[in-house]
């Protein structure tokens, strides 16, 4: 049964929820992946690999954050909690700029799937803590790294009175999740990331979210589109231009409630929407 969700508020026929993964990884380490088409020996510091991530934080958060204030739209941004402790400010700022601070694991290379159930709780407990401090405020809602919880995740979330868990993938609207310790809102993650043309172009994310906007608007039903990006990559001029484009279409072709991921969660809260 599809989630019983009627309506979206005022008439909306895309709730569009803008995401912003802001990720590192540990000193001295690289992503496994990049658009560098050779990869170097194992074993080998790759600081082309750690140069290409740390521009999420010296220099991609800030770009997307202007974009997203040129528009005048809110974004949820998913935050290691080490990317908090690196920069700081950049934190601030976009709590300043009206945006949802969410968990996200410490850093980028710390699954859930691999920890024990104490330590999974105590890794989100410490994220909790650390954005806390950071951001001023505590965050409500967490994204796995991969999106990849562990059959604890979401009532852990709820017992630490989160309010949306954003790692399921099995519906296209949301919905309220019963985990014994509370409730939390399922959130969809995208399935189509700006990492999806790392090493193509970046017009193929503009053609496939404009063109999915404008189906979703004309289905005649309430729709979600999860726009997505990263900060050491989607903040670089060419993916920063698609998303450019890609927010005046949808803006200009009307039809769309932005929203974070805690307002789309409380709503849907309020409305008792069940799978």
């Amino acid at each position: 049964m599809p989630p019983s969700i009627s309506a979206w508020p005022g008439g909306a026929h895309v709730a569009v929820m803008v995401t912003v993964m802001y990720e590192t990884w540990p000193e001295g380490k690289a992503p496994p992946y990049s658009p560098m088409a050779s990869a170097l020996r194992e074993g080998v510091v790759d600081r082309q690999g750690i140069s290409w991530a740390e521009y999420g934080g010296r220099t991609g958060i800030w770009t997307l954050a202007r974009i997203l204030r040129d528009f005048d739209i809110k974004a949820t941004v998913c935050a290691n909690a080490r990317a908090a402790e690196r920069y700081p400010d950049s934190i601030r700022a976009l709590v300043g700029g009206g945006h949802e601070i969410a968990g996200h694991s410490y850093t980028q290379n710390m699954f859930l799937p691999y920890l024990e159930p104490t330590e999974e709780q105590a890794l989100i407990r410490r994220c909790t803590a650390i954005l806390t401090d950071v951001a001023g405020a505590k965050p409500v809602g967490w994204a796995s790294p991969r999106m990849t919880p562990t059959e604890h995740t979401a009532r852990f979330l709820a017992e630490d009175g989160y309010l949306w868990h954003g790692d399921y993938n099995d519906t296209d609207l949301p919905y309220v999740v019963e985990t014994g310790a509370g409730p939390v809102v399922a959130l969809m993650h995208s399935d189509f990331t700006d990492n999806r043309v790392m090493r193509g172009s970046p017009r193929d994310f503009l053609d496939v979210y404009r063109d999915t906007y404008d189906y979703l608007r004309g289905t005649g039903r309430p729709e979600i589109l999860n726009l997505t990006l990263h900060a050491h990559f989607g903040g670089r001029p060419p993916m920063a231009a698609a998303f450019s484009q890609i927010l005046r279409h949808i803006q200009a072709s009307g039809g769309a409630w932005f929203a974070r991921h805690d307002e789309l969660a409380r709503w849907v809260l309020d409305q008792g929407a069940t799978p």
